[in-house]
């Protein structure tokens, strides 16, 4: 007989948390990728305007704790990039005698970096956990859920609030390279397939079926040699002002917190590009700890642990449960003589 489900961990990317951090944080996340120095201290720049923190691990210390008085069973919290590692939370899984968990990620999406990524960080972490490491399943994306979908909306209601009512809806997400764009799993739904359905149900939860919006991306790293995923979010905002729009709503419907990305790429970057141009500008908040959300996660266990019905909003349906083998590759990395032109 297969064993229950003994605890759930909450998966994340990390971030640094002091000035000290930002270039070792930075460093774990291009390991191997060959991103020139300059490029990484051009980031680093960024977490030290908001002096070297990353408000991410905080978030997801409040959502540890909205996680854990919902659900019955024990929360772990682990990183891929920085403390706590997720290598460190498996091992102490272990020594608690977790036998089989499941694993909800801070990602909505199917992608390299979004979801497989992740399982190869589950598999080296119960690697180095050795035999007794507990079994790792994960969740299933949820970028359909209603739990992810509503608080969104409102969301961009709030902001809409704040500058004209016809204001444009724009939604972001992490670019990504168009080599990572490959369909994964039953259905075999991309990823910026997949973000302009989120976006999709938002806006027309907002503002009725067939509302317009526009799917752009944000916070591009590569080399301008390697094809990534456009318009980015600036270059939008200036195509909008030229065709004679005057208010905005710009919604980050890629990221489940406020991540420095957030919060430098659309509240300084993109909002500094909007006054340039003349144009209202508000960004919506993203779902953070709202209790739909918090409740969200709560039923995705429930589906994998008592069997109730999965949650899904549109035609696309729930998600799977199980990634197939090598799904969502790694994008072709650039030849040095590429990365050395970023």
């Amino acid at each position: 007989m297969t064993e229950p489900y003994d605890a759930l961990l909450l998966l994340s990317f990390g971030g640094p948390e002091g000035p000290d951090d930002v270039l070792p944080f930075l460093e774990n996340v291009v390991r191997g990728r060959g991103v020139p120095r300059d490029r990484l201290l051009a980031v680093a720049e960024h977490y030290q305007h908001f002096g070297g923190v990353s408000p991410i691990n905080e978030q997801n210390r409040a959502l540890l704790a909205a996680i854990r008085a919902e659900v019955d069973l024990p929360v772990y919290w682990g990183n891929r990039n920085w403390a706590p590692y997720v290598e460190d939370a498996v091992a102490t899984m272990r020594d608690d005698g977790v036998r089989r968990a499941l694993v909800f990620v801070t990602s909505a999406y199917t992608s390299f970096s979004g979801c497989r990524q992740y399982q190869d960080d589950l598999a080296r972490a119960r690697a180095a956990a050795g035999p007794d490491a507990p079994v790792l399943e994960k969740l299933r994306h949820y970028f359909n859920h209603p739990g992810f979908v509503e608080p969104a909306a409102d969301g961009v209601r709030a902001a809409l609030a704040t500058v004209s009512p016809d204001a444009r809806l724009v939604f972001t997400a992490h670019s990504i390279p168009t080599s990572m764009e490959v369909a994964s799993g039953p259905g075999g739904h991309l990823y910026s397939t997949q973000l302009r359905e989120a976006s999709r149900l938002v806006a027309e939860s907002v503002r009725g079926p067939g509302a317009e919006f526009d799917l752009v991306w944000q916070s591009r790293s590569g080399p301008p040699s390697v094809p990534w995923l456009e318009p980015d979010i600036s270059d939008h905002l200036e195509a909008l002002a030229a065709s004679g729009v005057r208010a905005v709503v710009v919604s980050p419907i890629g990221f489940v917190s406020d991540h420095v990305e957030v919060l430098w790429d659309l509240d300084e970057e993109a909002a500094e590009t909007a006054g340039k141009l003349g144009l209202e500008y508000a960004r919506a908040a993203t779902v953070g700890t709202d209790p739909r959300f918090v409740r969200m996660v709560a039923q995705l266990v429930a589906e994998r642990t008592s069997g109730v019905d999965k949650l899904a909003l549109g035609p696309m349906g729930p998600s799977h449960d199980t990634c197939p083998l090598g799904c969502c590759p790694a994008p072709r990395r650039p030849a040095p003589a590429e990365a050395s032109r970023s």
